[in-house]
């Protein structure tokens, strides 16, 4: 596809021991000729773990993309009204994040920013990384997967002895996933498994 004039908005959330996987997808669609504007959870913005410091991956962050980052609420309103964004990926998009989107509740740039793109119809794609996918969230997960103009990258267990609920999808293929949006169709097949070794 040729991502040359397209605008992508790339949001993360709170999963952090996901980021280190997701960057090199962002640098992909900019080596691709995207324009991409960063967009951040709080969590994001306030919160240092083993994965990293938050001030690290925003510097990431704009160094990728070139842009700052969106990172409240105000800041995302007007990507509505401007229609700014061709697509909208949210990477990792986390149990609660995907709670909020199913059940319209818009509290952080991330959702402001979703719920722009659904105004506007246009595609809004999710790669889910959550510990209770097959759990309470299964619910809210099943509402986003009728809905219009939301598209999932593919996922699958991730850990099922271990963790069996947990569901994660796979990164690398955000840009096919998104290719297939931007023509209004889910990449396929959608469930498939996430995990290398079925005897882990």
């Amino acid at each position: 596809m040729n991502w040359h004039g397209k605008t992508v908005g790339f949001a993360l959330t709170g999963s952090h021991c996901t980021f280190a996987e997701v960057m090199p997808y962002i640098q992909s669609f900019i080596d691709a000729g995207a324009r991409v504007v960063p967009i951040v959870s709080n969590t994001i913005l306030t919160t240092d773990t083993r994965f990293g410091k938050s001030d690290d991956w925003q510097k990431q962050l704009r160094d990728i993309t070139g842009n700052e980052i969106i990172s409240s609420i105000v800041e995302a309103e007007p990507l509505g009204p401007s229609k700014l964004l061709d697509i909208l990926v949210i990477a990792p998009c986390t149990g609660n994040t995907t709670s909020r989107l199913a059940n319209a509740l818009t509290d952080s740039a991330v959702l402001m920013a979703a719920k722009a793109q659904m105004r506007n119809q246009r595609p809004l794609v999710l790669a889910i990384s959550t510990n209770d996918g097959l759990g309470l969230n299964a619910a809210n997960i099943a509402k986003l997967l009728v809905a219009k103009f939301i598209y999932f990258v593919p996922f699958g267990q991730d850990n099922p002895k271990a963790k069996p609920n947990s569901l994660v999808a796979r990164m690398e293929l955000i840009m096919d996933t998104c290719a297939e949006a931007l023509a209004g169709r889910q990449l396929q097949p959608m469930v498939i498994e996430k995990f290398n070794d079925l005897n882990s």
